[in-house]
């Protein structure tokens, strides 16, 4: 498949990530993976759903996004993905502008993020391999290469061994499961985590983390949204609070942020 002229170089990014996951780059990239400038998003012309958004987000962080529904959660991770374009400011992928591709582009950007989603999006007639090799089918990923992948990536979520089961014979947690096998199959460098245990129980949400934080610790930046407070209490990672479409930091995690709040209502500023 030829390389495209525009858009971020998704296979030397990717192959710049596996080399500094085996630890054979001298010259890692150290430039942050994700820089917000000056956002703004509008839906209705006189309430912006984002207003003013400066973020950045350093290469290996875990970032928990949260706030109540309809704050700009998911619009936020929609403008990494390019669902959605900025009105104003710009997103840095990479070092590269996001906001100005064309839509021709775009897919090429998608392949070096992992997106998962609150509804899991896996087809449900589809085998759980089907689900997770349909990310390398469409790079054209050789077929050994893909299936070694695939079987690697499904040990990895604890369903090593089933790619042959029908997916709409899975469980809820297991179908999740199926769907961030499938976001980490390519190696992206950047996992974008939108509300991934709305639809679970308690129990089953923190395995679900617990299996992102696994991630993580192989080198992975993940972006991961949920208004869930038990989660957000469950591991001190850096929290990106959007209020009213600002976005608020506190950088570890929700006790620092329960803290704030206290002492700013104690101080009235």
């Amino acid at each position: 498949m030829a390389k495209p002229a525009e858009g971020p170089d998704v296979e030397g990014s990717r192959s710049s990530i596996i080399r500094k996951r085996r630890g054979d780059d001298a010259t890692p990239n150290t430039k942050p993976i994700l820089v917000m400038e000056e956002v703004y998003k509008y839906f209705r012309r006189d309430v912006p759903t984002l207003r003013n958004v400066n973020l950045t987000v350093e290469r290996g962080e875990f970032v928990f996004v949260t706030g109540p529904s309809g704050s700009g959660k998911s619009t936020l991770l929609q403008l990494i993905y390019r669902q959605h374009s900025v009105d104003s400011g710009r997103i840095l992928f990479s070092g590269r502008d996001i906001s100005r591709l064309t839509d021709k582009s775009i897919p090429f950007l998608r392949r070096n993020l992992g997106i998962v989603f609150q509804d899991f999006k896996v087809v449900p007639h589809w085998t759980v391999f089907e689900n997770v090799a349909i990310a390398l089918e469409i790079l054209s990923t050789p077929t050994r290469v893909l299936r070694g992948r695939v079987s690697e990536a499904l040990e990895r979520v604890g369903l090593a061994g089933r790619g042959n089961e029908r997916t709409d014979a899975l469980s809820g947690g297991e179908q999740q499961r199926v769907a961030i096998a499938r976001a980490i199959v390519s190696e992206p460098a950047l996992i974008l985590a939108d509300e991934p245990t709305g639809n679970l129980d308690p129990q089953l949400a923190i395995d679900i983390l617990t299996l992102f934080e696994e991630i993580h610790e192989s080198g992975t930046t993940v972006l991961f949204a949920t208004h869930d407070h038990s989660l957000l209490q469950s591991a001190p990672h850096r929290l990106v609070v959007i209020d009213e479409g600002r976005v608020i930091e506190a950088s570890h995690g929700l006790r620092a942020w329960s803290a704030r709040n206290a002492t700013v209502a104690e101080t009235g500023s």
